[in-house]
């Protein structure tokens, strides 16, 4: 197998006699130099030798001075207003295909040509993902650099187009780098140690898949944790346990985790090809299950809840006395509070309304009913205690939701979904609405 690093490497070598050594200092200053010295180069080799400098050089960069790079190349490398007047006018005098062509290019600026070059580096593409990581987190206090991180973003949605990626089984016999890597990047159901894992890979009625890219070398982008179950799957605690019997008699396939693993890869959309392939995979195998649903998360639900005012409140549970679910905001709250059960109307109430009406872009407000309501899933079942852990509270008071992926709908659901924002539900969420 071709390892692209090394490869890229002989390259960037041959790149660097042929330009010269040149005596830069590791700093802003210099990096930004050869920014554009990376765009006006013409030769390949050459251009991969400045690409991998470059990348050398901002991994010394502090805090700070990534800030201030990625200011300076937001701003040096944006479209040319003028420019783009002069290519608007020509085109308008023209209207043809070549004057449209010089219209994109010089709309689209230097910034996406930059990231491209960038990406010839041998190490480039992670590299790219890593130095987004970056990026994203002075967008909040720095709402300027969206525009670049939109260039990236774009690059990103092509090269990891679902095409490009493999698809892999993961099983106790998968590489040491991948199974650690694994267990580092689980974040929904911890991983305790490397037993807890095994026995994960290892059950049955179990199964892992991963999406992989080949330039990352053993690095997973997202990966999907499945149970087979007799039924959709109602506590996290039950699937994760280890199992006391063999029994086979499951006919559905309980999606219970994903995780995506690169936070550079933030907004590009990975889950819904993972789970429609897993979807394809776990049919081929097991012709007996029919049934495809999640066991969820409800991330925010309680944050929302504490936020809500009385008149809020009153509004949504109308005639209910409001003061019965005061417990819920009792710092002394415990897991498996029997009050929870007494009060599931007015709660299950409470998430159907969360779920169908808390919006944001017109979107759902919650995350993960945006994830899977956007792949075309139906929101079936509202669960009360089903991840009974401290964390679980803390984020919802341990609820969790069941999305139906029912596969003759599909196409239907997502559609009406991205361009009418019509939610699917069951009836079981039905009586709460």
């Amino acid at each position: 197998m071709l390892d692209f690093k090394k490869f890229f490497s002989s390259i960037a070598d041959a790149g660097q006699r042929l330009i010269g050594k040149k005596p830069l200092r590791k700093d802003l200053t210099s990096a930004l130099q050869l920014c554009n010295d990376l765009i006006s180069f013409k030769g390949v080799a050459s251009g991969i030798a400045i690409a991998r400098e470059i990348t050398e050089i901002y991994s010394l960069f502090d805090t700070d001075q990534k800030l201030s790079f990625f200011k300076e190349i937001n701003k040096q490398f944006s479209p040319n207003n003028n420019e783009v007047e002069k290519k608007i006018a020509q085109y308008l005098k023209e209207k043809n295909e070549q004057s449209l062509n010089a219209l994109g290019s010089a709309v689209e600026g230097n910034r996406q040509e930059l990231i491209r070059r960038l990406n010839m580096a041998p190490n480039g593409t992670p590299f790219l993902v890593s130095m987004r990581e970056d990026l994203i987190k002075f967008l909040p206090i720095n709402p300027e650099l969206k525009n670049l991180d939109e260039d990236i973003r774009h690059l990103f949605k092509s090269w990891f187009n679902p095409g490009f990626l493999r698809l892999e089984k993961i099983t106790w016999d998968s590489k040491a780098a991948v199974l650690e890597k694994i267990m580092k990047y689980e974040k929904v159901h911890k991983i305790k140690d490397m037993n807890d894992l095994k026995r994960r890979l290892q059950q049955e009625d179990r199964r892992f898949f991963a999406y992989f890219h080949p330039v990352l070398k053993d690095e997973p982008l997202i990966f999907v944790e499945v149970a087979f179950t007799k039924g959709v799957g109602h506590s996290i605690q039950e699937i994760i346990k280890p199992k006391t019997d063999e029994k086979s008699n499951y006919d559905t396939a309980t999606f219970y985790s994903i995780n995506n693993c690169q936070n550079g890869l933030m907004r590009v959309t990975l889950g819904n090809f993972l789970i429609k392939r897993v979807v394809f995979e776990i049919q081929e195998e097991n012709p007996k299950i029919k049934n495809f649903g999640t066991l969820s998360p409800l991330p925010g639900f309680a944050d929302w809840f504490l936020s809500l005012s009385s008149e809020k409140l009153k509004d949504i549970l109308k005639d209910y006395e409001i003061s019965k679910l005061d417990f819920l905001r009792s710092p002394s709250l415990k897991i498996g509070e029997p009050k929870m059960l007494e009060e599931k109307a007015a709660i299950k109430k409470l998430v159907a309304h969360y779920l169908l009406n808390e919006k944001i872009n017109n979107k759902p407000l919650n995350p993960v009913s945006r994830f899977h309501l956007g792949n075309g899933a139906s929101i079936s079942n509202i669960i009360l205690n089903g991840n009974i852990t401290d964390y679980g509270y803390k984020e919802s008071f341990g609820i969790m939701v069941n999305y139906s992926y029912q596969l003759d709908k599909l196409e239907k659901i997502h559609e009406d979904f991205i361009t009418k924002g019509i939610i699917s539900y069951s009836d079981k969420i039905k009586k709460y609405v």
